[in-house]
């Protein structure tokens, strides 16, 4: 960034560098398919909020085919670390489908990985002897093969959905990944601007962990104590970039500890202390929610997550848009018919939408949460 301003004749300074990073969903809550096509022109008019450096997508209900199977994305360094990979995949799981993901090739997107596709089955004998479901099976797997096998990447592992990402602008990765060609009830998308770590493809947005997808606009100053916690429950951050840690977060406080979506937003975007005090203790619903408040910060002290951030975190059934309590970062939603809008600028929505309706701005650490009708996963 500051080679292409001093080519320029610019300082950073004189310069308007936005508040980083941009993020966009749109969601059909009658569970209609839509193509790709849509969230990548969404993209376009937030590219200043990108610098080239990452861009990606995740799309729900793209593989109907295979909707009970798990389809694992990767990055493979070398035709040596993917056999290694097949091996090791083979050991515990029937791989029902392996393909290369098509691409277009584009000249702005370059340094490529080998970038494959499996789609798998846990052997029943295999969760059996473990005595583990298929979902913690999968996490293993996947902590197992970031950590363990040189070259190889797993970036995405859900059900009936997958994540798509690079090094580059948002709206080039779309093109690359040929998204217009897939069809999904809902589509997130995230344009990267780093700052504090490096630009290369596994830490490009979204994080996937099973079918969550979390796209971040901001920093997470409280990532060394949610890491050190996280990771005493066998997560492993590997990917170079803060935040893998919310996916890890999500995973543990919604599958694990069984919370709803309000409770884990209370959890990572805490109300203040002063806030839950003042609520009113004589009224029935007052002290309830005091209780419950109270209780989520005094469990999970280490899962909440400071520093300025807008969230948008995707499941099979919806979403979740989130802001930090301060509402550090700019985060808009709005809709028009069965067609929900979520995005870091209002232009990104009117980019796809001229015509949506009731643009709101979600307050601080109140979560904003959309579901599809008809599809399962949707959580409370």
């Amino acid at each position: 960034m500051r080679e292409d301003l001093a080519r320029a004749g610019l300082l950073e300074g004189q310069v308007r560098i936005p508040a980083g990073c941009a993020i966009a969903a749109i969601v059909a809550t009658d569970g209609k398919p839509m193509s790709g096509h849509d969230i990548i022109t969404s993209m376009e008019p937030m590219r200043e909020r990108s610098s080239g450096l990452g861009g990606g997508f995740a799309g729900y209900g793209i593989y109907p085919k295979y909707a009970d199977c798990f389809a694992f994305h990767f990055f493979f360094d070398s035709r040596d670390s993917r056999k290694t990979t097949e091996a090791y995949l083979e050991q515990g799981c029937e791989v029902v489908n392996r393909e290369l993901i098509p691409i277009r090739k584009m000249a702005r997107i370059t340094d490529e990985p080998l970038i494959w596709r499996y789609v798998i089955k846990p052997h029943r004998s295999v969760l059996s002897r473990l005595q583990l479901d298929e979902n913690e099976y999968v996490v293993r797997l996947v902590m197992h093969i970031n950590t363990s096998i040189d070259g190889a990447y797993v970036f995405s592992c859900g059900k009936n959905m997958g994540i798509f990402k690079a090094v580059g602008y948002p709206e080039d990765v779309g093109r690359y990944y040929r998204l217009e060609e897939y069809e999904a009830y809902q589509w997130t998308a995230h344009g990267r601007y780093p700052t504090n770590t490096p630009g290369w493809w596994g830490g490009a947005h979204p994080f996937g962990l099973l079918d969550w997808s979390v796209v971040h606009n901001g920093e997470i100053s409280s990532y060394d104590a949610n890491r050190r916690f996280i990771e005493m429950f066998g997560y492993r951050c590997t990917l170079q970039t803060d935040t893998e840690v919310i996916t890890y977060i999500a995973d543990y406080l919604l599958r694990r500890q069984k919370l709803s979506l309000q409770e884990t937003a209370h959890v990572m975007a805490a109300p203040f202390w002063s806030t839950i005090e003042h609520l009113d203790m004589r009224d029935p619903e007052g002290a309830r929610k005091r209780a419950e408040l109270a209780y989520l910060r005094k469990v999970f002290p280490s899962l909440l997550v400071t520093g300025p951030f807008s969230i948008i975190l995707g499941f099979n059934g919806g979403c979740m848009a989130l802001n930090d309590r301060l509402k550090l970062r700019s985060l808009v939603a709005a809709h028009k018919g069965n067609r929900v809008f979520i995005a870091s600028e209002e232009a990104a929505i009117r980019a796809i939408e001229p015509d949506a309706r009731d643009i709101f701005a979600p307050a601080g650490g109140v979560p904003y949460i959309v579901r599809v009708d008809g599809v399962e996963g949707g959580l409370a």
